[in-house]
């Protein structure tokens, strides 16, 4: 169920992709880190978020576009949903073909993806933006391209928690189908800045700053070896072998570096 990671700041870690979704309580309301793969899930969170508050949810936050954090923003229509303008354009771009994605993770769940209402934010942003909730401010930050061109960071004033979404991955490497994986070391590096010692990631169990900081390191090995493919002629098939995660993963970041380029 739901942990507590500081107070009022909860994350929960569903089994089905092995998915985190952040909640925050205010004395005014809710806030949500990501509404889940859809509808169905997300109507599953929300029965869950009653067991820790009666008070309504009055904000979604989008970490990215991606379908498996924003399928269920549908079933909070009281609710501000907030997140990077791209990540605004991505789900209207992308939303609907992601269904088809969707459905090849989880066939079972094919007809409901079917009947996901594509949902983007509705406040969106640059490069900062505070919600202020009463008892707590979230603050929403970007720090350039990473696992997409969307991806956010928030952190809860005064609390040591940040939920970075899909910038960093616990338990498995990081997917790079979508990514800028020359510049997301970078990225990383400016969203963790000197903040919090407790990060949430998109998926597995929560990180340290250490955890956090050793993918640093597997991030910048991908990005020097995509770099030498792209400025000094390194064979992508020498590459995929050379770097810290799988080749299947590896090829993956290599031919999207080569795609986006430098």
């Amino acid at each position: 169920m739901f942990d507590e990671l500081a107070d009022g700041v909860f994350r929960r870690r569903y089994e089905s992709l092995d998915l985190n979704v952040g909640v925050v309580i205010s004395d005014n309301g809710v806030l949500v880190v990501d509404t889940r793969a859809s509808h169905i899930e997300a109507d599953e969170l929300m029965e869950e978020i009653r067991t820790l508050t009666r008070l309504p949810v009055r904000w979604v936050v989008d970490t990215h576009w991606h379908w498996d954090h924003t399928f269920g923003n549908a079933r909070f229509p009281d609710a501000e949903i907030w997140g990077h303008v791209l990540c605004r354009q991505g789900l209207i771009e992308h939303g609907e073909g992601m269904k088809v994605d969707a459905a090849s993770w989880l066939p079972d769940q094919r007809a409901d993806f079917e009947e996901v209402v594509i949902t983007p934010p509705t406040e969106v942003f640059t490069v900062s933006a505070v919600i202020d909730m009463g008892s707590k401010r979230a603050h929403l930050s970007y720090h350039g391209l990473g696992h997409t061109d969307a991806d956010i960071a928030i952190a809860v004033e005064d609390h040591d928690v940040l939920f970075l979404g899909d910038l960093v991955e616990q338990g498995a490497p990081p997917s790079f189908s979508d990514s800028y994986p020359i510049s997301w070391p970078a990225t990383l590096r400016s969203a963790i800045g000197a903040g919090s010692s407790l990060v949430v990631p998109g998926h597995g169990d929560t990180m340290d700053r250490v955890a956090v900081s050793g993918q640093l390191e597997e991030l910048e090995q991908v990005a020097a070896l995509a770099r030498r493919c792209l400025v000094e002629g390194l064979p992508p098939s020498e590459a995929t072998g050379l770097g810290p995660y799988p080749e299947d993963f590896m090829e993956s970041a290599v031919t999207r570096a080569i795609e986006v380029g430098l």
